[in-house]
């Protein structure tokens, strides 16, 4: 009996035990985002936080993720302290994604650091790291893709596409993401997060 991969070339003993043991680790993969999504849902955001460090995923001092996010690979994502990531949102760690201090998230927002090359003949995913730095605030809904840096105090608008680095304190928007102009704002001492009723009860018995 042939075994054969997707394009029809038959596989050698070798290729077969490879395939086989991609299968598997895709099938763990599976039931590492399943049981994270699970973990979006739980409406305590202090225990999401735990299971989520538990996981892999480095959350800084008062930051928080909201319900219902999903992510890929939380061992290369990391969190800076005073963030929030909003409900819905998609974390994708397959290649490094550095979120910073007092970044603000908005819902349904997408952050891929992986994709598919479309002009590759084998169609094959590529890599590249995602950066997003301090006080940095991005809209409902925006797309964020590989390889991308965002700077420190920028504004991406809803809905944008970002596809190259957006300059420190500028503001995007856009399909492909455009610059529009310059954030009034020049120092940032701001916080973002509000602190939840159930993260106050536990402060009065810490």
């Amino acid at each position: 009996m042939k075994i054969t991969d997707k394009d029809g070339n038959t596989l050698s003993p070798l290729q077969t035990v490879d395939k086989v043991t991609n299968r598997a680790q895709q099938t763990l993969l599976e039931i590492e985002l399943f049981l994270l999504g699970v973990v979006g849902w739980i409406p305590v955001s202090i225990l999401r936080t735990i299971l989520y460090r538990l996981a892999g995923i480095k959350i800084g001092a008062k930051s928080v993720i909201n319900v219902g996010a999903r992510m890929y690979n939380p061992e290369l994502i990391t969190i800076g302290k005073d963030s929030i990531i909003g409900e819905g949102a998609i974390l994708d760690g397959r290649d490094r994604l550095t979120i910073g201090n007092h970044v603000d998230i908005a819902s349904q927002v997408m952050i891929y650091n992986s994709q598919h090359d479309v002009n590759d003949a084998t169609f094959r995913a590529t890599q590249g790291p995602v950066q997003i730095e301090d006080y940095v605030f991005i809209g409902p809904r925006s797309i964020i893709l590989p390889g991308v840096t965002i700077g420190r105090g920028a504004v991406v608008g809803a809905g944008a596409v970002v596809t190259k680095d957006v300059a420190e304190g500028t503001i995007v928007g856009g399909i492909p993401a455009k610059y529009i102009g310059d954030r009034n704002l020049k120092e940032y001492t701001y916080r973002v997060r509000r602190v939840g009723f159930f993260e106050a009860i536990g402060k009065l018995f810490s």
